[in-house]
């Protein structure tokens, strides 16, 4: 381990290089080959299982969990916040969750319908893992960069992210619709190789997050505070003391309440966009379904810098929240228009305009909470609430959606309530005042 001092260029690298190492759970685990593989698994079969005493669709099975996963995490986040600022050796920390994601995501390889229940807790662990280590990285950046530092690092964090991401997907794509080339072979080797790119996220993972913890220092102190319950619940307390302050924020608080609602059907539509196309769209065949999928997701990650630029000049000339209204209108407009596509060409077009929107729509909404912010040097608090709201939408989301999935017997219903979503989060955006807003 290398002592850098604070806002040293290999210590801000090394620190940014743990989005390389992480963002291929994002996108190959949540959102393009196990969603894939899940579906596939149910193709000779009813898309319906039992389990936890429940015949229950299979779609909304994977719901329900990931909403549960949701709000584990929006729980222990506080706790996590609240220790992180106060332990010696956060890296610990930071490494525990790191290693509990990556070892799920290799466990997935031996998710099956026979043990339904050991491949659901893998799931469950991997997401747990995932956005733990965070609570913890991101804890790290104030510690290791200059505020000057911050903004530029961390858009490098970003970016390091969706190339190494999109490198390891390229690859695994690959396996998938030529498994041969890999000398995979046998009975279903398509899946066989599914199978081989969940090891090789836990690998990746695992593997190029050493550059960092080779550098990253224990924690903000040199010895650790001792670990009480007033520490541990600190992050709680943060965010009651936000909550009494909204109060005399009406901007905020009202802005906050768009963004909830609409955070609650983006980070769902995220979530459930492949499961639907699996479903739902008329594939040709298995394998023009599988590649299908997969170059959706790549056409979303491509488009989506392009989206976020255009946001963010569109935003620069007519205002933040005009600019917000404006995407979750082409938001509304998006799922209701959902409800009628059946064929790949359809889904193609719909993954590029939800590229477009996508793009931008999270960076804006968390830059105009930072415009509407009090005057204050506790940033992270208000911040930790922003991220406590988010994932609380995404269980409201996720769990709208699974029922209405389990009731119908479809999701396309889900995909229209999610509609209404939008729609009201417009109401909400056009009540923060305009004048609150710099343009």
């Amino acid at each position: 381990m290398k002592n850098l001092q604070k806002g040293d260029k290999k210590l801000l690298n090394a620190w940014a290089f743990y989005d390389w190492a992480n963002s291929v759970y994002t996108l190959t685990i949540a959102s393009a080959v196990f969603p894939i593989f899940y579906e596939a698994l149910f193709a000779k079969r009813d898309h319906y299982i039992d389990v936890f005493g429940m015949h229950l669709k299979n779609s909304a099975l994977i719901s329900f969990t990931t909403a549960f996963a949701f709000l584990v995490v929006s729980f222990i986040s506080p706790l996590l916040s609240g220790i992180a600022d106060y332990v010696g050796n956060k890296k610990a920390f930071m490494k525990f969750f790191c290693y509990l994601g990556a070892l799920s995501c290799m466990g997935l390889y031996w998710f099956d319908l026979g043990n339904i229940y050991i491949g659901l807790a893998f799931y469950f662990l991997g997401l747990i893992g995932y956005w733990g280590s965070l609570v913890f990285y991101n804890s790290y950046l104030p510690d290791i960069a200059f505020e000057e530092q911050q903004d530029r690092i961390s858009a490098k964090g970003y970016s390091l992210g969706y190339i190494g991401s999109v490198i390891l997907l390229v690859i695994n794509l690959a396996m998938i619709m030529k498994p041969d080339w890999f000398r995979i072979t046998g009975p279903e080797p398509a899946m066989k190789a599914m199978r081989y790119s969940f090891i090789m996220v836990g690998v990746w993972w695992v593997l190029f997050s050493q550059y960092t913890y080779y550098y990253l220092p224990k924690g903000s102190k040199e010895t650790g505070e001792k670990l009480t319950k007033s520490v541990v619940f600190n992050g709680f307390k943060e965010l009651k003391k936000v909550w009494a302050l909204l109060k005399e924020n009406i901007p905020l608080k009202r802005y906050l309440g768009g963004f909830f609602v609409s955070s609650m059907a983006v980070q769902t539509v995220m979530l459930v966009a492949t499961y639907f196309g699996a479903q739902e769209i008329q594939w040709s065949s298995k394998e023009e379904g599988t590649i299908g999928l997969i170059i959706c997701i790549l056409i979303i990650q491509l488009v989506a810098v392009i989206g976020a630029v255009l946001t963010s000049r569109a935003s620069a000339k007519f205002g933040n929240v005009p600019t917000l209204i404006v995407i979750n209108a082409v938001w509304a407009v998006f799922c209701a228009l959902a409800y009628f596509i059946t064929l790949p060409m359809h889904f193609y077009v719909m993954a590029t305009v939800a590229g477009f929107v996508m793009g931008g729509i999270q960076a804006l909404s968390r830059s105009t909470y930072s415009k509407l912010l009090p005057e204050t040097e506790d940033t992270a608090s208000f911040f930790s609430f922003y991220d406590v709201a988010e994932k609380i939408g995404i269980v409201i989301g996720m769990c709208v959606y699974g029922i209405i999935d389990q009731i119908t017997g479809s999701p396309r219903a889900a995909i229209v309530i999610l509609a209404v979503f939008f729609v009201t989060s417009i109401f909400l955006l056009r009540r923060v005042h305009k004048k609150e807003l710099s343009k």
